[in-house]
């Protein structure tokens, strides 16, 4: 699950992480309340393996969203990568005490994106 709504972003994204594996299946939502009713329309055995939030998503921010979630157990299990293009350590922080499993940057450049797309999918393994 990839809730950014920089469709840019979205497409690179899911190119690395397809070229990665050809097998995953990535669900994007453009908007933070919308990302959170999806979640929670889906029956439990359908959830993802992981959900990364850009900070800035309108309407809810990744750190509302992870505050949503933590308030309910069935997404305990599930890791939440927070990738911004913010490099503030507020951010960062506030993130992770709302349970992020990371926070990464987003990258600058192509090389550095397939990395990145590697350790946010080692998340989810």
């Amino acid at each position: 699950m990839v809730g950014d709504d920089d469709i840019d972003d979205q497409e690179f994204l899911l190119e690395t992480f397809l070229s990665i594996d050809s097998s995953y299946e990535v669900k994007s939502i453009i908007n933070g309340k919308k990302l959170v009713a999806y979640l929670d329309n889906l029956q439990d055995e359908s959830l993802p393996c992981l959900i990364i939030l850009d900070y800035n998503l309108p309407e809810l921010n990744g750190a509302e969203i992870l505050k949503i979630l933590q308030n309910n157990k069935r997404y305990d299990t599930i890791p939440k990568v927070v990738w911004s293009t913010s490099n503030s350590s507020l951010f960062r922080s506030e993130c992770l005490a709302l349970g992020a499993a990371g926070y990464i940057v987003k990258p600058t450049n192509v090389a550095s994106l397939k990395e990145i797309a590697n350790r946010i999918i080692s998340y989810c393994n």
